[in-house]
Parts: C-alpha cells; sequence; structure tokens
C-alpha cells in the first residue's frame, strides 16, 4: 500500500510541486492545505502516514502547526519546508518535532530520500 502524504504550504504552486514530485514516485497525496490550521485539521480528519510542511504561512506557521499535530498525535512524522536562510527556524522545527527537513527549490531526489528516512 502506498504512503498517504499531506501537503501543507501557502503556495500553490509549492504544493503542485511537490505532488508531482510524489507522485511520480508512487506515494499517495490525501490532501492539501494553505496554511496551518487547515494542517492541523486535515491532519487529524485525513491521518495521513506523513505531512510536509512549510514554515512561514499565514494563519499559522509551519512551527506551531507541527507543535498541534504533535500535541494531538506524537507519532506523527513531519518534514518541514524551509527556503534558504530559514535555519533558526529548522532548527525549533527540528526540537519540536520535525523528522528532516527540505530546502526549497525543491530537488526531487532530495525529496524522495527525506519521506522514505523518514517514513522508516
Amino acid at each position: 500500500m502506498s504512503k498517504r502524504i499531506l501537503i501543507v504550504d501557502d503556495a500553490a504552486f509549492m504544493r503542485m510541486m511537490i505532488k508531482d514530485i510524489l507522485s511520480k514516485n508512487g506515494f499517495d497525496v490525501v490532501g492539501e492545505a494553505a496554511d496551518g490550521l487547515q494542517a492541523v485539521e486535515k491532519y487529524n480528519e485525513l491521518k495521513p502516514d506523513l505531512v510536509t510542511m512549510d514554515i512561514t504561512m499565514p494563519e499559522m506557521d509551519g512551527i506551531a502547526a507541527l507543535k498541534a499535530i504533535k500535541g494531538t498525535d506524537p507519532g506523527a512524522t513531519v518534514i518541514m519546508c524551509s527556503a534558504m536562510g530559514q535555519q533558526a527556524m529548522v532548527i525549533d522545527a527540528i526540537q519540536a518535532g520535525a523528522k528532516d527537513f527540505i530546502v526549497k527549490p525543491f530537488q526531487a531526489d532530495r525529496v524522495i530520500e527525506a519521506i522514505q528516512k523518514a517514513l522508516g
């Protein structure tokens, strides 16, 4: 059975890019969210195997959403997505429970490697 993934990013273009990479590699994208609040709702509704989470978003940022998801499901697997120069936020995200992070612009092989590693 293919792994179910929730994609969270406020940029529709970025969601489309990740979805394309994942679909081509046999993953099942079960949902998308455009901000942290939607991410938490969708996570609780869909119970995906993994979440790709943008850090900088409106309403609720990725780190707050990560903490909220981990609060309801300590076993959640989340990979953070960040732009270059957000190292401090990436460290916060890892401390909050993120499994890994990928840097934008996305490189398909790095995205797949991070997801496979996180899903173990």
